[in-house]
């Protein structure tokens, strides 16, 4: 399977007078998080939470700073998360994709909405 982008809209819910940031995000669920560039930190001013160590794809470790809140939107859909600052591009994981109710169509190459759920976003919460 190659590569998977989505273009994301990034705000700061607690900032209501910034401009949300448009960015494109390589899709990844293997990566647990949102990650961003520390540039988009700094333009939606986000709040530090804590510094978390992570683990990157070479298997070495880093500190980063968790940060948030985060307001994220892609097609019609919609969560708040938090995001670790790290890398030089934005990066869509597992939890915001699963929480958004996303689903990966392998042979196009492309994120989409859950068609059993295209209007509103459904959960298994049991």
């Amino acid at each position: 399977m190659g590569l998977i982008y989505a273009d994301l809209e990034i705000a700061n819910p607690a900032n209501d007078h910034l401009t949300a940031i448009k960015a494109r995000a390589l899709v990844d669920t293997r990566a647990l998080f949102l990650c961003i560039p520390q540039h988009i930190a700094t333009q939606l001013m986000l709040k530090e939470f804590e510094k978390r160590e992570v683990t990157i794809a070479d298997g070495s470790k880093r500190l980063c700073s968790y940060v948030g809140p985060i307001h994220l939107k892609y097609a019609n859909r919609q969560c708040l998360t938090g995001a670790m600052v790290i890398g030089e591009e934005v990066l869509l994981g597992a939890i915001p994709i699963e929480d958004m109710d996303l689903i990966i169509h392998p042979a196009q190459l492309k994120l989409m909405v859950n068609p059993e759920n295209p209007n509103i976003p459904g959960a298994i919460v049991k």
